[in-house]
């Protein structure tokens, strides 16, 4: 199971899923609701300073709620857990472990998404490499991750309109401000506090998005 369009209208959502979650099961109960309420593509369980154990807990509870949904599970940043753990692959940026070393650990079937920032030609060289999935960011201002590296959505375009290899735009990306980000040809749109901070609900933002996505595709 990976992120693809499989079919579907044009672009898709990229969950991740908050920094912190204190109580998995109660986040899952609100991740099922947001799943059933419209298209996404894939959920990236993103728990920084987190122990292993408290990773692990996470996975066990959130991972099957994605899997009824038919949604991809990625990890954030740790091949040997993704692997062990049995992720449907796992998501590293410039500064993790190299492209390659993940690739060993997660196997050939496993998807391995990387992190380009603003780079190109860095995402050339890492889709040739056999990247499933490079990431362009942040496109707008975010709160998110300290010290995101702005990238001009005409990056992601040209992206798009000359390779195969799908993109994954984000940073900051709201459902007021995506319409620009979805012209680009972007294939997924990474979303994090526009989801779960959502003044109408995570299942609201779920549907909003993809309202967009239609209406542009």
């Amino acid at each position: 199971m990976s992120p693809a369009n499989d079919g579907k209208p044009g672009c898709r959502l990229y969950l991740i899923t908050p920094d912190k979650i204190p109580d998995s099961q109660a986040f899952a109960r609100v991740l099922d609701e947001a799943l059933a309420a419209g298209d996404v593509a894939c959920v990236q369980l993103r728990l920084k300073d987190a122990g292993d154990d408290a990773v692990a807990a996470a996975v066990k509870a959130l991972m099957p709620v994605c899997h009824r949904h038919d949604v991809a599970f990625i990890l954030n940043d740790r091949p040997d857990l993704a692997a062990r753990l049995g992720c449907d692959g796992v998501h590293i940026g410039p500064d993790d472990m190299p492209y390659d070393e993940a690739r060993d650990i997660m196997g050939p079937d496993a998807t391995v998404g990387v992190t380009c920032k603003d780079s190109r030609h860095l995402a050339m060289e890492l889709a040739e490499a056999g990247a499933d999935y490079v990431a362009f960011g942040a496109v707008f201002p975010t709160t998110t991750k300290d010290g995101a590296t702005p990238v001009d959505l005409e990056v992601i375009e040209i992206w798009a309109e000359t390779t195969n290899v799908p993109c994954v735009a984000i940073g900051g990306i709201t459902v007021e401000n995506c319409e620009a980000v979805v012209k680009t040809g972007a294939d997924f749109i990474a979303v994090c506090t526009g989801v779960w901070n959502y003044a109408s609900g995570p299942a609201a933002a779920v549907r909003d998005f993809n309202a967009v996505f239609v209406r542009l595709a």
